[in-house]
């Protein structure tokens, strides 16, 4: 059965939800919304765009479903915020998972779910969480709502993330810590121990070499 979607948003995360949902699941996008002051263009993939004022008017809850694809700015603030308001307004908040992803445990919805990410068995994702390509959620894990695993993020067993976290590429997070509400693990981090709310973990970065490049002796 073919069901009908509105997606928030006109980026690019919008644009890779209208792909994966027309490509890849039982739903057939038929609109996007946006807060009525960013409506610059009538059409976006081909589709029409709406005020999120309007939206019940056009598509009312009875009859389409709703995805907020917006990312993680100001901490998934702004997803959380678009959330709550389509769900005060009855709609039915949809999930993508990929076809590819292995996913056992329980999830919540409007999460974002890429190819080839894992979840295991026991492990809990909550509401409007986007776990991206290649990401990894071991097993008895708990991932609250409004968070964002960016790639080949891992995240080991018995752990607990909170809520509007932020997860960078390849960032590790090693079994049983908690890491509290808001908290940044940068790209390449390794969390070895519980982090305190709203923390910001970064990884080491790589500088530049003394030496140009035309110098290698072997590339």
């Amino acid at each position: 059965m073919i069901h009908k979607l509105v997606i928030f948003g006109v980026g690019e995360l919008a644009q890779l939800a209208h792909y994966y949902f027309s490509s890849d699941s039982d739903y057939d996008v038929a609109a996007f919304t946006v807060d009525a002051e960013y409506v610059k263009n009538s059409s976006f993939c081909g589709l029409p765009v709406v005020a999120f004022e309007d939206v019940a008017m056009h598509y009312p809850y009875q009859e389409y479903d709703f995805f907020v694809a917006t990312g993680y700015a100001k901490l998934n603030a702004l997803r959380k915020e678009k959330y709550l308001a389509a769900k005060s307004l009855g709609y039915r908040l949809a999930s993508y998972v990929s076809s590819r992803a292995y996913v056992q445990g329980q999830r919540g919805d409007n999460c974002f779910i890429f190819e080839n990410a894992t979840i295991q068995p026991f492990a809990t994702i909550g509401d409007n969480v986007i776990i991206w390509s290649g990401a990894f959620i071991g097993h008895h894990t708990l991932i609250k709502s409004h968070t964002f695993i960016a790639p080949l993020a891992a995240i080991s067993g018995d752990v607990e993330i909170g809520e509007q976290c932020f997860i960078g590429l390849n960032a590790t997070v090693r079994d049983h810590i908690k890491v509290g509400d808001k908290c940044v693990v940068g790209a390449g981090a390794i969390l070895l121990g519980d982090a305190e709310p709203e923390g910001v973990y970064r990884g080491p970065a790589t500088r530049r070499s003394k030496s140009p490049s035309m110098q290698l002796r072997r590339i």
